[in-house]
């Protein structure tokens, strides 16, 4: 289990030093002035700027000395915000992505599994109709329609009820939360409902099925016993990659319900060719999304210790 651990750490560094290399060389490629955003400014204020960000050195020089100040977790200051540095916008903004994430996630790991056990048990009938053309909206139809369908709605039941029952924007309270997550977990619920389904209905045939009936266990016991816990380990392998991507990519999410996340300013970075702070938090996303896929592989072998053993002599 150490070794194969230390193999995925091995594999994340590598995969993190390639986000890196292709981000940088992304930013230089791109047409563009990153002191562009700034007034109308002398030949030597140019200068100075250059210097203090190092632009006015070599691309190569440019290179190391990023990969050397990213290993030690320094990733910049950044070009538009006044004696702002990249680290800092992630530690004041990250955790409020991070809390939405979270919520985001945890509502559609319990109506994925919800949703994908009913459909299940019930194939072929009414309800496993109704939530399977559920399941392709919420695969098909964007998050930023449901943002705005979501405010829409809120705001005639607020006008309706004639008091606030839920904010339709901004961020400080629990219940600031909860629609922006509900939005922001449609799609990932939508998709874990489908795999959910799949995996049961997959298990249904499966000979210790089969035993357990023919031994007479009541179906209750069958069904979260040998069914639940076997199709779950596929959703499980899902959560990972899905945790990173709601935590870091709920982008057009914040932006409709004026969130004050990490997104926000990644969008603003792009918009403003501020190098650093694309470079480093682009770096920062895929370390996060490599740390959650290890992460979820481990957790994976946890429940299930024969995929360990496996992995491990691999």
């Amino acid at each position: 289990m150490f070794s194969y651990i230390g193999k995925r750490l091995t594999a994340g560094l590598v995969t993190v030093f390639f986000i890196a290399s292709v981000t940088f060389a992304a930013m230089h490629i791109v047409p563009g002035d990153p002191l562009m955003g700034n007034k109308a400014m002398s030949p030597e204020i140019r200068a100075n700027l250059e210097h203090k960000y190092g632009l006015d050195r070599p691309v190569a020089e440019q290179y190391v000395r990023y990969l050397a100040n990213m290993a030690q977790g320094d990733f910049g200051i950044s070009f538009t915000q006044k004696n702002r540095t990249v680290n800092d916008i992630i530690v004041s903004h990250f955790p409020i992505s991070a809390i939405l994430g979270i919520l985001a996630v945890a509502f559609a790991a319990l109506g994925g599994i919800l949703y994908g056990s009913l459909a299940a048990l019930g194939r072929g009938k009414w309800s496993d109709r109704t939530i399977m053309f559920l399941v392709i909206l919420g695969v098909s139809v964007p998050s930023f329609v449901f943002a705005a369908l979501g405010q829409l709605s809120l705001t005639l039941i607020n006008k309706k009820a004639g008091f606030e029952v839920l904010p339709v924007g901004g961020w400080g309270t629990l219940s600031h939360m909860i629609l922006p997550a509900l939005v922001l977990g449609l799609g990932t619920m939508a998709f874990l409902t489908r795999l959910m389904r799949s995996a049961l209905l997959e298990i249904v045939h499966q000979d210790y099925i089969r035993t357990a009936k023919a031994k007479g266990l009541p179906p209750v016991r069958i069904f979260f016993s040998h069914q639940l816990r076997n199709a779950i380990l596929p959703v499980i392998t899902y959560l990972g990659p899905a945790i990173a991507t709601i935590t870091t990519g709920g982008f057009v999410v914040e932006s409709v319900f004026a969130i004050p996340g990490l997104g926000r300013y990644f969008v603003q970075a792009i918009q403003q060719l501020d190098y650093t702070v694309i470079m480093g938090l682009t770096v920062f996303y895929g370390a996060f999304l490599v740390f959650m896929v290890i992460t979820v592989d481990i957790v994976y072998g946890l429940v299930d210790p024969r995929i360990s053993v496996t992995k491990g002599k691999s």
